[in-house]
């Protein structure tokens, strides 16, 4: 039997779009790792592409927000998904074909990345668009449970056919999933243009403006830019190292059984105060960093992986569904591109902090204090009533 909200034209061709993205999307970076490295057999080439992927997506992040409040945000979508599955389909041809080059499959991903910068801030403004203001958390809830559930299912589809057919050939199942995505937004209604200015220029500066003016968006931005900054980095370096490869593959599958069955539980789950409860979910967040710290046995460290994979989609969903509910249709994008910025520039200066700090106090040290630093700075948000009195389901 079909979730209700399925039953709704806009939002079930939406679903069914972002869930074959996703799925596409979740199988690139590993297919893209060993197309490079079979291509060139050097790391270094590797960190080139994934960098100029990851640039352009920072330096316009904050253009797609005013260019997502600005026109038909189903037009932005159709035209980002027709661009990636171009790109990708062109980089799978380069491999496909054995013309490797570093050249041009770093400015293909650079121009993959510039796209994402143009869709990411639309997805977010469209989904009040498609559903009533009241099933927006189900709805987010949802979208979760199939963003969850690629990362599960897309890396293990690409190692498959990385290990059969090659790299060129996941390379190429990632680009055809733009298509029936594509065609899935085609289905949804035609949207409006929010804005006939003449410059981008004021749009921009009113995105900065409304987010600056919302308290408890930028109390809770800055919240996830220490996260991103403390976890993220430590996390990605110091879990394998201090796991080992067995258990690193299983702490990583726990985790998403986790956040698989909160975006179950959260389809269902109506909170009075989301925003609050999510921020306090960020807790659980740094639990399997610390356990590995403290030298935890499996056990405990797989039942924190499976604690910080509840928490991470209570909190993720807790956000979109606040932002779409509290905040005015057309500054929807542009506020949620200046969060994104924040949070994600914090990413890289954790990454590259990591070694160094870890070679000076050790990485046990390192992963404890990381963990708990993050928790601290996780409650100060809720100490603006802002944040803590943030009404789920109505206007505040």
């Amino acid at each position: 039997m079909l979730p209700p909200l399925l039953h709704h034209s806009g939002f079930r061709w939406f679903f069914t779009g972002r869930a074959i993205s996703l799925l596409g999307s979740a199988m690139a970076p590993v297919a893209l790792a060993f197309a490079v490295l079979d291509g060139s057999g050097r790391a270094a080439d590797l960190g080139v592409v994934l960098a100029v992927r990851t640039v352009p997506m920072l330096a316009f992040l904050l253009l797609g927000g005013a260019v997502a409040d600005r026109l038909p945000r189903r037009t932005v979508l159709l035209a980002t998904h027709l661009g990636a599955g171009l790109t990708q389909g062109l980089v799978a041809a380069l491999l496909l074909t054995g013309h490797y080059a570093l050249g041009p499959i770093a400015a293909l991903e650079f121009l993959n990345g510039l796209l994402t910068a143009f869709t990411s801030p639309a997805l977010v403004g469209l989904l009040p668009e498609l559903v009533p203001r009241e099933q927006l958390r189900p709805a987010n809830a949802l979208l979760g449970i199939a963003s969850n559930g690629s990362k599960v299912f897309g890396p293990a589809l690409a190692g498959l056919l990385v290990a059969s057919a090659g790299p060129g050939w996941a390379v190429a199942g990632d680009a055809f999933s733009y298509l029936p995505a594509a065609l899935c937004l085609a289905r949804l209604p035609a949207g409006r243009i929010h804005s006939r200015r003449a410059s981008l220029l004021p749009e921009l500066r009113d995105g900065w403006a409304a987010f600056r003016r919302t308290r408890w968006v930028w109390w809770t931005t800055w919240s996830y830019c220490a996260t991103n900054l403390l976890l993220t980095g430590p996390w990605q370096i110091l879990g394998p190292q201090l796991s080992g490869p067995a258990l690193w593959g299983t702490l990583l599958a726990t985790r998403g059984a986790g956040l698989l069955l909160a975006g179950a539980a959260l389809y269902r789950l109506a909170l009075p105060r989301l925003l609050a409860a999510g921020q306090l979910a960020g807790l659980t967040l740094p639990l399997p960093l610390l356990a590995l710290g403290l030298h935890a046995p499996a056990p405990w460290l797989l039942a924190a992986a499976l604690t910080a994979g509840l928490g991470s989609a209570l909190a993720a969903t807790a956000w979109d569904t606040s932002l779409q509910e509290h905040l005015p249709t057309d500054v929807l994008s542009r506020v949620s591109s200046h969060a994104d910025v924040f949070s994600y520039l914090a990413i890289p200066l954790g990454q590259l902090a990591c070694g160094p700090l870890a070679a000076q106090y050790g990485a046990h040290s390192l992963a404890t204090a990381a963990a708990l630093t993050q928790a601290a700075l996780t409650l100060l948000p809720l100490l603006s009533a802002s944040v803590r009195t943030l009404p789920h389901g109505r206007l505040a």
